[in-house]
């Protein structure tokens, strides 16, 4: 009986003398590669195939995969794929099977789970770990039980909650160039060199139906990079700064003016970058880049800039400082949590807020997996600390959300431990009766100017780490002691010179400081022995009275829903760790209703210098050649304050004031006639992201708060207002072309009759747009929010949120929905 060829399906179906597909023909081996392919096809998917027994075993992902274990998506099974399909990126004829654009978007290694195999696929189960260029750790495939009249089988693709779990959009709403040619869907389509090698630039012109690119000659010069600009030769990277500190309190703040981060247990770093290297410092400024030369590796692509992080090893999914000393020792594998930003391109930064530093961070953090952005959550850090204890982590660290940056111990930042631990000095050691190295190390800690017998740590040692530690002891043997101990305590100790520090974890203290209970982690050589003082949680910091007195809370602004202007300024104090990233620094344009928002209202932009010390000024030259002074904020007392003087409304430029002729963001406001219903906006919306995608540009919506959507485009601050206003008017002109029954790109009243006007004037110096958190001065206080394109699906009105609602926008916030909302490191295309 002959046996069945399991290509013959994939043969059937081409035609090889139209297609550039490669014909199929069973390979020998069995490896374990995987690669993801996007396919414009009927209907845009990712094509997702696994090799498995000589073939590419494939499914269509119709929405792509998600990061987000919640997300469950469709795969459907199509026929296996032979192995050289896998390097295949191209088009396919219109007219033949699967007709468009494929791009090769994600491709690695496989394997099943540590007891399962590829033969559970039959079984319509496949638990599986990829290790990807953009998908990697552990997935699911679950087989659907068949419905009548299905043709293929229906699948689900869903991740597995674990350390590479993430945004539900993250992947296909910002991975949009091709891993083997960082070439666009468009580039392919028009069959185009990548853009970093030369690609033309691309023209928008009309088209039936569905919008297209088209691209002209290619020039002579080299278009830029879409993850923005490489960092170019000779710059000097910034030198050390001391970094801020944490003081130790045993109670986790309350308030929505906190933010709190997983304490990491490892190595404090800052990281130096600029001219296509970067140099790893200890927090007392020591060089080891050494030491961490795969974390260097990882930085090295950054722009100039000055990085604050924690280096760690992770053991059993958690970060372990035991395994980073072993990693450091034997070039293991490391990851360097970034959590703040004190320079970038000559810019000192330590003066932003500090969620406004991270903001700025999270666009500079890439797919290298050695170099993750530590996420934050606002308010709520009782139940993260409470998590974090029960899993086995060290704790948390909350920071004040709109402080500056101070190199020195501060209460704006505070830790707080799941179990009491510190670094002691090494005084001495006892010896062992056995052929171990020691019994225990004897412990000091500097008090009152002195060093004092801290007690004695005889467990957390691996024969090999005894050896070890024995072997520096030896080196700085001494006679006599440097601390006064009880003799019973010490009889036959040999002493040392105070210079090695050790990691400690310990129960309590005696009522004479001595350890209970503890345990060895690890020697740090970040630290000198001379700083070595005993750790007492200080009490939680005063609450701070406000910066900003609020008159007459009690007043009305917002009739319909008895909103008072106590009820706004509130809102505004407790958004202000999500709002600020986006508002502050940027000059702003303030709608102001002194007497409620049904009376006269008013936009002002120039500072009259009514507003008090919280809110700034810039000045700005005008057409006329003046200069004016132009509003910004800074922190929540500037929020409170514009309160304070009758706003409701923020709205922002696209570049911020420290670069205010290079734009960070394109906007596209979706613009409804009355007669149309909400769904024909989001279509719209979803249209636009599609189209801006082909051109290598990731976007975000925003609910506006009124009748319409924003779709928010990031933009490394490169190019400046005559190209962005350029780009923005050619895209929306050329949308309004293709489908004019649908969209109009005038302000004319009278064309916009049953279509929506793509509002791109937003994208011109001067202009404004509404701020993410901002309220509404409409009925019923409608706050503008940022949602995913997921999300965004599922609306019914863009005035979902409104004042009064907080707490919930708070906790959005830090759901992996809107992980790395609004940001995107990319310039425009050369268009």
């Amino acid at each position: 009986m002959a046996v069945q060829d399991p290509l013959a399906r994939y043969n059937a179906k081409r035609d090889f003398t139209r297609t550039a597909e490669p014909a199929g023909t069973l390979a020998p081996g069995h490896g374990n590669s995987f690669i993801v392919q996007k396919h414009d096809a009927t209907r845009l998917h990712w094509d997702f195939r696994l090799e498995i027994n000589g073939v590419l075993k494939s499914w269509a992902v119709t929405r792509g995969p998600s990061l987000d274990p919640a997300e469950k998506r469709l795969a459907v099974r199509t026929e296996d794929h032979p192995l050289s399909y896998a390097t295949f990126e191209g088009t396919i004829p219109k007219g033949e099977y699967g007709g468009g654009t494929v791009m090769l978007w994600d491709r690695g290694t496989w394997a099943p789970i540590k007891g399962k195999s590829a033969k559970d696929l039959e079984k319509g189960h496949l638990h599986f770990v990829l290790d990807g260029e953009r998908m990697r750790g552990e997935w699911l495939l679950i087989r659907l039980k068949p419905r009548a009249k299905e043709k293929n089988e229906n699948w689900l693709l869903r991740k597995i909650d674990d350390a590479e779990a993430g945004g539900t959009d993250v992947l296909v709403e910002t991975a949009l160039t091709s891993v083997a040619t960082g070439r666009t869907m468009q580039e392919i389509a028009d069959n185009i060199s990548s853009p970093a090698r030369g690609g033309g630039p691309a023209k928008l012109v009309e088209g039936a139906g569905r919008k297209r690119v088209r691209r002209g000659k290619p020039p002579s010069t080299t278009a830029p990079s879409r993850r923005g600009p490489p960092p170019r030769a000779g710059e000097d990277m910034p030198a050390f700064q001391s970094p801020q500190l944490c003081t130790l309190v045993d109670t986790v703040p309350t308030g929505t003016d906190w933010i709190h981060e997983v304490k990491y247990d490892g190595y404090r770093a800052l990281v130096a970058t600029g001219g296509g290297k970067a140099r790893v410092h200890t927090r007392s400024g020591l060089d080891w880049t050494d030491k961490f030369r795969d974390i260097a590796a990882a930085c090295a692509g950054l722009p100039p800039a000055l990085v604050d992080g924690e280096i760690v090893a992770f053991k059993d999914g958690r970060p372990d400082f035991s395994t980073l000393k072993d990693a450091i020792s034997s070039a293991g594998e490391m990851t360097l949590f970034a959590f703040d930003l004190l320079s970038l391109n000559g810019e000192d930064l330590t003066a932003l807020p500090n969620v406004a530093r991270k903001e700025r961070l999270r666009a500079l953090i890439g797919d290298d997996p050695r170099l993750q952005f530590a996420e934050h959550i606002a308010g709520a850090g009782e139940p993260l600390f409470e998590t974090l204890c029960r899993e086995g982590y060290e704790g948390i660290v909350s920071k004040k959300a709109d402080a500056p940056y101070r190199g020195r111990r501060t209460q704006a930042w505070l830790k707080i431990k799941c179990t009491r631990r510190q670094e002691f000095v090494i005084v001495g050691w006892t010896p062992s009766d056995k052929s171990r190295g020691f019994r225990s190390l004897l412990l000091g800690v500097h008090e009152g100017g002195t060093l004092r017998y801290a007690g004695k740590v005889g467990t957390g040692f691996s024969q090999e780490l005894m050896n070890e530690l024995r072997a520096k002891l030896d080196r700085i043997a001494r006679k006599t002691p440097t601390v006064d101990a009880p003799r019973a305590a010490v009889r036959g100790a040999q002493w040392v010179s105070p210079k090695l520090v050790a990691e400690i974890a310990f129960t309590e203290t005696t009522p004479d400081g001595v350890l209970r209970h503890p345990s060895f982690l690890g020697l740090r050589g970040d630290k000198p022995a001379k700083d070595v003082v005993v750790e007492r949680p200080a009490p939680l910091p005063a609450p701070a009275a406000p910066a900003v007195k609020v008159s007459n809370r009690d007043r009305v602004i917002f009739p319909e829903s008895k909103v008072t202007k106590g009820d706004l300024a509130d809102h505004y104090a407790a958004v202000a760790p999500v709002m600020l990233p986006w508002v502050a620094e940027r000059p702003v344009s303030l709608v102001r209703c002194p007497q409620g928002r049904a009376k006269h209202c008013f936009f002002q932009k120039h500072d009259a210098g009514s507003f008090g010390d919280a809110v700034h000024q810039v000045p700005i030259r005008e057409k006329d050649g003046g200069t004016e002074d132009y509003l910004y904020v800074r922190d929540t007392a500037g929020l409170v304050a514009c309160v304070q003087m009758g706003t409701i409304e923020f709205h922002g430029w696209g570049s911020r004031v420290d670069a205010l002729e290079k734009p960070d963001r394109l906007v596209f406001d979706l613009d409804p006639d009355e007669g149309l219903d909400f769904a024909d906006t989001k279509k719209a919306a979803e249209h636009l992201k599609n189209q801006l995608a082909e051109l290598g540009l990731a976007s975000f919506p925003l609910l506006s708060g009124g009748k319409g959507v924003h779709v928010v485009v990031p933009l490394t601050p490169a190019a400046q207002w005559p190209a962005v206003k350029d780009f923005a008017d050619r895209f929306a002109r050329a949308l309004a072309a293709a489908e004019p029954d649908r969209f109009v790109a005038v302000m004319t009243k009278a064309k916009r009759k049953g279509r929506i006007f793509i509002d791109w004037l937003r994208n011109q110096r001067g202009a404004t747009a509404i701020m993410p958190y901002s309220a509404r001065a409409r009925a019923g206080a409608p706050v503008a929010a940022p949602v995913s394109w997921t999300e965004l699906r599922d609306m019914d009105t863009a005035a979902r949120w409104h004042v009064g609602d907080a707490a919930e926008l708070l906790e959005r916030a830090s759901t992996r929905a809107l992980q790395g909302w609004g940001v995107a490191d990319q310039v425009l295309p050369d268009l």
